[in-house]
């Protein structure tokens, strides 16, 4: 039996259970031969304490508002157990929006004061990035990482909810790699930004798993300063590698948009099976 919790001081909890639980089903159901012949059971638990988290094999922090997360982790004691858990115990984690901000070593636009966080990934998040929640929106978005079934087959786009959500502003480590062909561009422009010196205290390559390029076109406001001849025009340029919505780097994954929030459990799938063989 292996025992997930989801981290549940704050956010979308009850959506990330229940498309755990329709995972769960389906893997028991289609057992990936990725997994030899031995099916997978899970527990999936809600986690509000120290002992709570103590009894898991693997975590999700989902999204929310990264700030407020931050604080009650704090006041629950729950920060140090959780950074030991990710960075001492190195238990399989998986953060989606605010729980990627919350996951990364560093995060700009932080509201005043700061803000406290787990790490894991060594990377730089630019919180809110498309701006405020009336700029949210929904795209297809192509992630070679569920396609790695050995058939060759690729799956379709996923349909991704961005909801004031973050993306990695820099990659802390010249350790990188893409899974993907067309993503080699990214990580070529991603390593010759690392600065020289550049702190490499997380050991561990950074997995590019998918970018979104340049802001979409449903956002608006985007679009309308894309147009425009000022400063902020080439921030929002759908041109070049665009932006880093899904990464990984040992056992802490993260993605910038909400899974939870749609019908489509494939992430949640994979994921449960990569958890499934780290303890295999």
């Amino acid at each position: 039996m292996i025992t997930v919790g989801v981290l549940a001081l704050q956010g979308g909890f009850s959506e990330h259970l229940s498309s755990l639980r329709k995972a769960a089903t389906h893997i028991s159901t289609h057992v990936s031969t990725s997994l030899s012949s031995s099916i997978p059971t899970f527990d999936f638990v809600e986690v509000r304490t120290p002992e709570q988290l103590a009894s898991c094999d693997a975590l999700v922090i989902p999204g929310g508002e990264s700030t407020t997360l931050s604080l009650v982790a704090a006041q629950s004691g729950l920060l140090g157990p959780l950074r030991e858990f990710v960075k001492v115990n190195k238990k399989p984690t998986w953060g989606t929006c605010a729980g990627l901000i919350f996951l990364s070593e560093q995060a700009s636009s932080a509201k005043r004061g700061g803000q406290e966080l787990i790490g894991g990934l060594n990377v730089k998040v630019h919180r809110n990035h498309f701006g405020r929640q009336i700029e949210s929106f929904v795209t297809d978005l192509d992630l070679p990482f569920l396609s790695q079934k050995g058939d060759g087959a690729q799956s379709a786009p996923f349909p991704a909810v961005f909801i004031r959500a973050p993306v990695v502003d820099q990659v802390l480590t010249d350790d990188i790699e893409s899974i993907d062909k067309k993503l080699e561009s990214t990580t070529m422009e991603i390593a010759a930004q690392v600065p020289k010196g550049q702190s490499q205290a997380l050991k561990g390559k950074v997995e590019i798993l998918a970018t979104l390029p340049g802001r979409h076109a449903s956002n608006k406001k985007a679009a309308a300063a894309t147009s425009s001849a000022g400063e902020d025009a080439q921030a929002v340029s759908p041109k070049g590698a665009g932006d880093i919505v899904a990464l990984k780097q040992g056992n802490v994954f993260g993605t910038s948009f909400h899974p939870e929030l749609t019908d489509d459990i494939r992430i949640h799938v994979w994921w449960l099976e990569q958890v499934a063989k780290s303890y295999n």
